[in-house]
């Protein structure tokens, strides 16, 4: 009687389940088109065009939505065979072993685990300037001295200037393509300085952009995780997998230095609805390449609007751009809001420099009206 009891409250919970799945699907932010695609966001649709935070506009794969709608089910077990089942996809992906993977939340939990493993008081961080600040946070408030080398006149990483700051560093941070500037460090420069770094000093190469890049003159360095123990390769789903939302990303290392990652993460950071939308996600190879697609198509719009405003920007290897306005940004960033679209941050060492995540044609075409009243 109780386990018939059991079954049929089981049974009514997911009688809810799919009613309020339902109703989520007819919102209009939520909403998906027969090839599993958000409609461009209108401002009916939105208040705010939101062009902030480099998210992809297109949302995650199909199955990756079903396959969180049956997660619901599991959400009183433990994500343990779960993340067993992620890293095992990820280790037949790169080719490497299981204790060679590190889940996190979100790729910024990898980063915050480096900082915590590898500086600290006498073990400092050199970082480029500017670039992604999470790791720098990190490694300020376990009281490490951070070192910010600026980028090359072409927006590259100064990888030989950093490499000079590193041999009393405990972490270097790469991050490439890089954040907010969206632009590539050629690969040539990369493995040079990884032959070079103190095998000492550790070095975490942040590759969330790269299902982006179309640039001959890169590659991931996943590969050379085999050959350099100092070496941490940082990826996230939050990106072209569009799960932002939902934090789930990973490193590549080899193992020792995966447990001394793992020695400060808290058990089962990642929760099971993000473990199997990322399984299902990897699974899925034609999203990502659709998303990869319409993002350069909108991009390649969105440059030539810009060339006919005669506005330069950074040559974008990601989904997101810098654009120079040739003047202070900081009051363009608030006539922008107060237009509805929202923009990046202001970014101190590109004080004229405006970042806008590369959205739907939709989107972009707002932003570009309320760009042409603000520079008017």
């Amino acid at each position: 009687m109780e386990r018939e009891a059991n079954m049929l409250s089981r049974r009514r919970f997911t009688q809810i389940l799919g009613a309020g799945t339902a109703l989520a699907a007819l919102r209009p932010p939520l909403s998906l088109n027969a090839r599993g695609l958000r409609p461009p966001v209108t401002r009916a649709a939105a208040a705010v065009v939101r062009l902030s935070s480099n998210e992809n506009p297109y949302g995650p794969s199909p199955a990756a939505l079903r396959a969180m709608t049956e997660s619901f089910s599991l959400a009183w077990r433990y994500p343990d065979e779960h993340q067993d089942a992620l890293v095992a996809e990820l280790s037949k992906l790169h080719g490497v072993g299981g204790d060679q993977i590190l889940l996190g939340d979100g790729s910024g939990e990898i980063l915050k685990l480096s900082a915590a493993a590898f500086t600290g008081p006498g073990r400092g961080l050199v970082v480029a300037d500017p670039t992604f600040e999470a790791v720098a946070h990190h490694a300020r408030t376990g009281h490490a001295e951070v070192t910010a080398v600026r980028l090359t006149p072409d927006y590259r990483h100064d990888l030989s200037k950093m490499l000079g700051a590193a041999g009393s560093a405990g972490l270097v941070y790469v991050c490439n393509p890089n954040n907010p500037t969206a632009s590539l460090t050629p690969k040539g420069e990369v493995h040079a300085f990884l032959s070079k770094v103190p095998r000492e000093t550790f070095v975490l190469v942040d590759e969330a952009y790269y299902h982006y890049v179309e640039s001959g003159d890169y590659e991931s360095v996943i590969p050379l995780v085999q050959d350099y123990p100092n070496l941490i390769v940082a990826r996230t789903f939050s990106k072209v997998y569009g799960m932002a939302g939902l934090r789930c990303g990973y490193c590549v290392a080899q193992g020792p230095t995966i447990e001394r990652l793992r020695a400060h993460q808290s058990w089962d950071s990642v929760n099971i609805m993000a473990l199997v939308a990322a399984l299902a996600s990897l699974r899925d190879p034609a999203h990502v390449e659709q998303g990869r697609r319409l993002n350069g198509e909108v991009k390649k719009y969105v440059c030539a609007e810009l060339d006919k405003l005669g506005l330069s920007y950074i040559p974008s290897a990601a989904n997101f751009m810098m654009i120079d306005m040739r003047r202070e940004v900081r009051p363009l960033l608030e006539a922008m809001r107060r237009a509805g679209i929202e923009v990046g941050r202001f970014f101190p060492s590109l004080p004229n420099h405006m970042r806008v995540t590369v959205g739907t044609r939709g989107d972009m075409q707002a932003f570009l009206a309320a760009l042409r009243q603000v520079v008017a």
